[in-house]
């Protein structure tokens, strides 16, 4: 077990005075067994009430509402988890889901829902084909396609950090080669959607105290990965990025089934249009 520090602050700064909209934020870490919040606090500048929610997906949501005008905006988010997470876990998986193709049970199947159907168009089939290359024999071991996936998409991607806001879609990420977090992690999620498997996304932080992982900058990041159902195991965790399977550095800020709904700022203003000067965000993850 560890004890983090998380500290995520975005500044948002205008070379006037602008009337800010509401603003939803996504930055309260996602308790589980593994993870136990000690402490969560979010300043806002200028004042503002924060009011606090729970999405479709049980993610903490708050809603920001300003009533004043201003020329800047912070967000500073400080949290303390405990990550109790295995390094090498152990997936007890169902019998009957040892084996791929398998077939989720009607309740699971249902409650999946849009989880296990590709959310961009792949008119051409190019995903799915390259999805099923690696499907080694029928049947074949689950755990080990679902690895060979993640493997895969690292091998087949270069990474590449982007500051630029957006995704680029599962065949766009194939054409061009390259990536970054949100990128691998949504070409993996689709990837595996395309054979069937129920997936989610997960947006949070990357804990990488040896600054040996991809995807980060000093001892930590905001990070994106998957999570793909298998009955028995439940939600298995995959980071594409750096080929590795479980949670031990990663920390969950939100679950979702397409990334677009797992920003960690989202919002907007009246004024005009080049009022807007610039963003910077400040990312720690320390013990």
């Amino acid at each position: 077990m560890i004890t983090l520090r998380i500290r995520h602050k975005t500044t948002y700064r205008f070379c006037q005075q602008v009337s800010l909209l509401p603003h939803r934020l996504m930055l309260r870490p996602r308790e589980s067994r593994d993870l136990r919040l000690l402490s969560s606090n979010v300043a806002v500048t200028p004042a503002a009430v924060v009011t606090w929610a729970h999405d479709v997906y049980g993610n903490s949501v708050a809603i920001v509402t300003f009533s004043t005008m201003t020329d800047i905006l912070v967000i500073d988010s400080v949290a303390e988890i405990q990550l109790n997470a295995a390094p090498w876990p152990v997936f007890d998986i169902a019998g009957s889901a040892i084996y791929y193709p398998f077939r989720y049970s009607d309740d699971e199947w249902t409650d999946l829902g849009a989880l296990a159907f590709q959310q961009y168009p792949d008119l051409g089939g190019q995903l799915q084909s390259w999805a099923r290359a690696f499907v080694r024999s029928n049947p074949t071991d689950t755990l080990s396609l679902l690895k060979d996936l993640s493997t895969g998409v690292a091998e087949r991607i270069h990474y590449q950090s982007r500051e630029v806001e957006g995704t680029q879609s599962p065949t766009q990420t194939l054409d061009r080669g390259w990536g970054s977090c949100r990128d691998f992690a949504v070409l993996f999620a689709e990837a595996a959607r395309s054979l069937g498997f129920g997936t989610r996304i997960v947006s949070g932080y990357l804990y990488n105290p040896d600054q040996d992982r991809v995807g980060s900058e000093g001892t930590g990041s905001t990070h994106a990965w998957a999570e793909v159902y298998v009955p028995g195991a439940g939600w298995i965790t995959f980071d594409p990025t750096n080929r590795s399977v479980g949670g031990f550095n990663l920390i969950p800020v939100a679950v979702v089934r397409d990334i677009r709904q797992a920003m960690p700022v989202a919002g907007s203003f009246v004024g005009m249009t080049y009022a807007f000067q610039g963003m910077w965000v400040e990312v720690q993850v320390t013990s």
